[in-house]
């Protein structure tokens, strides 16, 4: 009677815990129907906010971001990744080390720009949303994941090519609410032409010509000032960034140089020559542009990126703050 009675209680308790179970699952579906789970969040597509930003020094060396669709510099990149992932951007984003991201000491945050790898033409669209690099040397900071997917993960560093993608550059920054001007120099815009208002008159015909009819009643001239004007902004929208790397062809001969300076009078170019005499031998290159000719004094070329840093620093320490890694 006793073991008829356990295994009685026994087979309850187990139709119970079933029960209890089954209910759970169908509570649980119920909830998924409804919505009322918790499922992944879908990502803010403007996160953070739309920055410039004032100038700023860093190591007695003074950046001045600024709007600038004409943006390419060559030089190296490194990358950062675990010391920052969960912190905040420089815009106020969440840094993912795991999704492509980049820093950048002057542009706008964010902006759209494309990195190519000169040593092995990987290239891919980069979202930069933090400031940095300000390591000597190093002209952008890219994500672990950005650095990944151009093949720099394990050496750290790559001669890079950075340039500003216009187009997508104005997408993020309409998302942002942000319309910026178009101009790519400080010169002022051109002053418009005046604006009139234009009124008709009814004038006697020449003689020995017949008059034309005249205009309906619903004609009439409108005048300038009254024109409704047409808002010709499109509806802002997003670029379409993802992890597609596309293969560029890059010089198979790499020089990687460390620029003084740039002048437009050859005398302080040969001054700035003779000044680095005792770090090394410099040398002048002429560049020309539609305006007038630049004298480049640099110093290379050099053999790896730890020779140009070292070359770097000591340009640096002796007084000389705007030099920098160059690479053609």
């Amino acid at each position: 009677m006793t073991q008829r009675w356990a295994w009685l209680i026994t087979l309850f308790l187990a139709l119970f815990i079933c029960g209890c179970a089954e209910t759970q699952f169908v509570v649980s579906s119920a909830k998924r129907i409804a919505g009322t789970t918790e499922m992944p969040k879908k990502k803010d597509p403007t996160p953070g906010r739309y920055k410039i930003g004032d100038p700023y020094k860093i190591k007695d060396v003074w950046y001045y971001p600024k709007v600038d669709f004409g943006y390419m510099e060559t030089g190296i990149a490194s990358w950062y990744g675990p010391q920052f992932h969960g912190k905040l951007t420089a815009n106020g984003e969440i840094f993912d080390m795991n999704e492509i991201s980049a820093a950048h000491r002057t542009l706008p945050l964010p902006s759209v720009v494309r990195v190519t790898n000169m040593d092995n033409g990987r290239s891919i669209k980069v979202r930069v949303n933090d400031r940095g690099p300000f390591a000597r040397g190093r002209i952008i900071d890219m994500s672990r994941r950005g650095a990944q997917l151009l093949g720099f993960q394990r050496a750290g560093t790559a001669a890079v090519r950075v340039e500003i993608l216009e187009r997508e550059s104005r997408e993020i920054a309409a998302a942002y609410g942000q319309f910026v001007k178009a101009n790519r120099s400080d010169k002022p815009p051109p002053i418009a032409a005046p604006r009139v208002v234009v009124t008709s008159q009814s004038l006697k015909p020449p003689p020995g010509t017949n008059a034309a009819p005249l205009p309906s009643k619903n004609h009439k001239v409108l005048a300038v000032e009254t024109a409704p004007e047409r808002d010709i902004r499109q509806p802002a929208k997003l670029p379409l960034l993802d992890e597609t790397v596309k293969l560029v062809k890059v010089s198979e001969k790499l020089q990687i140089f460390v620029q003084v300076g740039a002048f437009t009078q050859y005398d302080n170019a040969n001054k700035m020559r003779a000044r680095l005499s005792l770090i090394g031998s410099a040398k002048i290159y002429q560049v020309r542009t539609m305006e007038r000719p630049f004298f480049r004094v640099r110093l290379g070329p050099l053999t790896d990126v730890t020779k140009a840093d070292s070359i770097l620093e000591t340009v640096i320490d002796s007084g000389i703050k705007d030099a920098r890694i160059v690479v053609e």
